[in-house]
């Protein structure tokens, strides 16, 4: 599924959650830059205190994407028949050449004037959570059933049957392994991934104390200096008008 405009586009263009009660539900929707500039986007929801978006709100270089994470938090109470009223909307603008959010101007999602803000709007989905675990696993691959016949088989039929009836096993079983290693590979990409934004997180909190500390002690370093310069003057001016009195 897609869903976009001029400027960016978005995959896929709903949200859907997985939702179990008391625990939280994440969803990655990827944000693709379709233009030669950069592009600044702001995510906006209309229930916020329901969900947890990273980063909320990016600049996305020349056809190049980034990824959002929105995670449903933990719900008490479920929907009646999971249907979610929730949306989202997603704006997104041209801004000068920078990778910092913070460095647009303030103004960049306000609609006034002649600026070009495209809005694209996303729906929200409720699912009942998927089957885990490998007794899931071996229900829907019909495991469980099988495992009942080939034991049925195994008493009453010749030693071909046995056989095949045993390979048939082996083969379920080994699949059913399988897709439990893919699910844990998938969680632990998902884990790896949100490490990494929040260490980009963590790096921009940074930069910007950085810079506010830089700025906080040229303005302390100024006016000490200015205090100075006032107090030498001060003192160069008596030396000055005594002088002449002597």
């Amino acid at each position: 599924m897609r869903g976009g405009g001029q400027m960016i586009s978005v995959y896929p263009e709903e949200l859907s959650f997985e939702v179990e009660l008391e625990k939280p539900s994440p969803c990655n929707i990827k944000v693709v830059n379709n233009t030669e500039h950069h592009v600044a986007f702001k995510v906006k929801t209309t229930s916020p205190k329901k969900y947890f978006v990273r980063p909320n709100a990016s600049v996305v270089q020349p056809w190049d994407s980034c990824t959002v994470t929105v995670t449903l938090q933990a719900q008490k109470e479920l929907p009646p028949d999971m249907q979610c009223k929730d949306k989202f909307l997603i704006q997104s603008a041209k801004v000068p050449p920078t990778n910092d959010i913070d460095e647009i101007p303030k103004d960049t999602f306000n609609k006034d004037g002649e600026k070009v803000i495209e809005e694209l709007k996303l729906r929200v989905v409720y699912n009942p959570p998927s089957q885990n675990g490998y007794e899931n696993l071996e229900e829907e691959s019909g495991l469980t059933s099988y495992k009942s016949r080939a034991s049925n088989v195994l008493k009453n039929s010749s030693s071909d049957e046995s056989l095949l009836f045993n390979f048939h096993l082996i083969y379920l079983l080994l699949n059913a392994q399988m897709q439990a290693l893919q699910q844990l590979k998938e969680e632990r990409d998902f884990i790896v991934h949100q490490n990494h934004q929040f260490k980009r997180e963590l790096e921009m909190l940074n930069k910007r104390r950085s810079r506010k500390t830089d700025a906080g002690f040229s303005m302390t370093f100024a006016a000490f200096a200015g205090l100075v310069g006032i107090t030498f003057g001060f003192i160069l001016n008596l030396l000055f008008t005594a002088s002449p009195t002597s």
